[in-house]
């Protein structure tokens, strides 16, 4: 029985873990304005990630990592400098 308690713990912990992983990188597609840029369309929003996929597999797939890890590094530290606005 205590088994059975512990796997299902296990199975929620990683549910949860899951989850907040897709949370956040959903809030990335935000954060890099994909949403209002694409007015939420979905099916551009993911034919640019397949896009970004297809690169990855090619020869240039470091210089594509360089580069993209450099832009997402910015773009974090410049939304860090932007003072935050409570929204209620």
């Amino acid at each position: 029985m205590a088994q059975a308690r512990h796997d299902t713990r296990e199975w929620q912990v990683k549910r949860r873990e899951r989850t907040r992983q897709l949370i956040e990188l959903g809030g990335l597609v935000v954060k890099a304005g994909l949403v209002e840029l694409t007015d939420d369309d979905r099916a551009v929003i993911l034919g640019l990630l397949v896009e970004a996929a297809a690169r990855l597999r090619t020869e240039d797939r470091e210089q594509a990592l360089t580069l993209w890890r450099r832009r997402g590094k910015r773009a974090f530290a410049q939304d860090a400098t932007i003072p935050q606005t409570d929204a209620h």
